[in-house]
Parts: structure tokens; sequence; C-alpha cells
């Protein structure tokens, strides 16, 4: 099958330097991204997110938790968003603090969970048995 049936419209000629390669996939993913963004699956990606009573949104960047407005940093609002997007899904430290900082997550430290009990303060909830942000011990964070 010629290649140009197939999608490719860049290439790289050997040896590479791999830095090279990451950047170009990147940029691949960034252009795809930015010009699908369904995912070419049909479904819109959600702006809103409404979980008994945890009320968030992206697109005025507002979090309501059972009619009251919670008062979040950008940091807190990135984290609740990333955990509610992926609802019923257990979420690493290292995945949550990769999508909320935009950072490589280097070393175990305890930033992602002081940041969730600041978040669960803001909530009103009780550490020992929350309601929302739920902890997987060993594992990362959820929310049912």
């Amino acid at each position: 099958m010629p290649i140009d049936t197939l999608g490719a419209d860049d290439y790289i000629t050997k040896p590479f330097n791999p830095l090279e390669l990451v950047a170009r996939v990147k940029t691949q993913l960034r252009r795809y991204t930015r010009y699908n963004p369904s995912s070419g699956c049909g479904e819109e990606i959600p702006q809103e997110y409404d979980i008994r009573g945890l009320q968030i949104s992206k697109v005025n960047h507002k979090c309501f938790l059972f009619g009251e407005e919670l008062s979040l940093t950008p940091l807190e609002f990135s984290i609740l968003w990333y955990l509610c997007s992926r609802q019923s899904q257990v979420v690493s430290s290292e995945e949550l603090f990769e999508a909320a900082w935009g950072e490589k997550y280097m070393d175990s430290n305890n930033t992602v969970m002081s940041h969730i009990a600041r978040l669960r303060e803001k909530m009103h909830e009780n550490s020992r048995k929350p309601k929302f942000i739920k902890t997987v011990w060993g594992v990362g964070y959820t929310i049912e």
C-alpha cells in the first residue's frame, strides 16, 4: 500500500535523535487533539459534571457542592476536574500529579496528598469517611 494512503505526512531518516522523535509525536498528537476535539468517537467532551450534588464546570471554572460555591485554587480545580473526568476509576498519585501540574512525577512526596486533604477540607469531608474523594490505599484516589 502506498505510504500516502496511510496518512503519513512526516518521516525521519536514520540515525535519528530520540528527542526529535518525541517532539514530532507530541506535535502530531497536539495537532490531532486540536482538530479532532471529540477524538473521532462521535462523543462531545463533557464541560460539566454533576456527581451526587458536586457540580463542576470547566466553562466558567466554578464548583458547587450542594448549591454552595467552593472557592478553589486553579490547582485544586484541576485535581477535582481530573478526578471527576475519571469517575469510578482509580487515579494514581503520579497520574494525578502529571495531569494537574503538567510536569513529570519524579519522586514520592506528599504534594498530591496534601492538596487532596485541602480539597476535602473545603468540601467539609471527614477524611476518615469521605463521601466524594476516596483513597484507595496503595493505589490512588477515586470519585464514585
